[in-house]
């Protein structure tokens, strides 16, 4: 193949045979297509097309019974093991509040879906997969032993679509860039030092038309003080050690993923970092974080902090709370643990 030509669904399913111990996202990124073409070029064969409509899937979802869900971005993969429960559906955002899936959904975005099926012996591997328009992971749902087979068979019966066709082409103009303009510190400042709820902050962003990582380089260290890069490995240890209660999100376009409790079992793998608990666990690419930082935000209930880790691109890849419930102050062991975090020693210019 040269770089003009697309992989046919045969060509792909060919390097992909050639290739069997090789990640799916890079198998795609070396061909040159998305996830989703790569699971498409399957269908007939172990996927089928479903629909995405992300609140229809919803009022289905918990008959599924224990399921690992997974949400993830470009350096980051969030899996939570547990029951798709305490659902709230609507046109523009969703909300899952189960004791482990906890998920904020914005339907608008999943756009292509497919059941996956897969045999490795005698075992056999099934999940519901959704995508957006540009054939980017959106959130997948795995099944577990305990899940409920029948609830599953029944949402890819109910959901299969006519359109069966093993093609897929991208739609690269669904993603649209917001502009951002020049940053007006005492403008951001004042609207910043304002704020009585954590959740008026992409508002506020929204408003004064400025980038996240834009508003945090430039605020202050009374609301934004950067640390080194490298701080997400010392405050997951920090956190594991004083059993410090942790939120940890991790978002792409269309959805966010919340893990809320304890973490303990953390293992670096190369450029990996790992949590490995029982019902939780984190996958995050620390080579791709360009800037971290501390984060302060006002509320009615005192200083909420977070966290911040930021790709290259200005992006957000992982975010970090201390567990806190709405008209509860922040928990003290978490604001220390931040406290402790080593400065960072580069020069970020506001």
């Amino acid at each position: 193949m040269t770089e003009t030509t697309r992989p046919t669904p045969a060509d792909i399913r060919a390097f992909r045979a050639e290739n069997p111990k090789m990640r799916e996202r890079d198998i795609a990124s070396q061909l040159g297509i998305s996830e989703a073409a790569l699971v498409a070029a399957e269908v007939g064969l172990t996927a089928i097309r479903i629909d995405a409509d992300a609140n229809r899937f919803l009022d289905r979802s918990e008959a599924l019974g224990e399921v690992m869900a997974l949400s993830r971005n470009d350096s980051a993969v969030h899996e939570k093991i547990g029951v798709f429960e305490k659902i709230s559906t609507g046109r523009h955002a969703s909300i899952v509040l189960g004791e482990n899936i906890d998920l904020r959904i914005f339907p608008g975005v999943w756009a292509h879906g497919f059941a996956v099926t897969k045999s490795d012996g005698t075992d056999v591997r099934r999940s519901l997969q959704f995508f957006d328009k540009a054939g980017a992971a959106v959130h997948k749902i795995h099944l577990r032993p305990a899940s409920n087979l029948e609830a599953y068979e029944a949402i890819v019966a109910d959901f299969r679509l006519d359109d069966q066709s093993q093609d897929f082409v991208e739609d690269h103009n669904a993603k649209a860039v917001e502009e951002t303009g020049p940053v007006d510190v005492a403008a951001l400042r004042e609207n910043w030092s304002q704020m009585t709820d954590t959740h008026q902050f992409f508002g506020m962003l929204k408003k004064l038309k400025i980038g996240r990582q834009d508003a945090v380089r430039s605020v202050g260290e009374d609301f934004a003080r950067q640390v080194a890069r490298n701080a997400v490995e010392p405050m997951m240890r920090a956190a594991a050690e004083r059993q410090t209660d942790i939120m940890c999100f991790v978002a792409n376009n269309g959805i966010v993923q919340i893990h809320t409790g304890p973490i303990s079992n953390i293992q670096p793998m190369g450029p990996w970092l790992n949590v490995m608990d029982p019902t939780f666990h984190l996958h995050l690419r620390t080579d791709h974080i360009a800037e971290c930082w501390v984060v302060r935000k006002p509320t009615t209930d005192g200083h909420v902090t977070s966290l911040e880790a930021y790709g290259a691109k200005g992006e957000m890849i992982i975010q970090f709370f201390g567990k806190r419930k709405e008209g509860m102050t922040e928990l003290a062991e978490w604001r220390e643990i931040l406290d402790g975090l080593p400065r960072s020693t580069d020069s970020v210019a506001a």
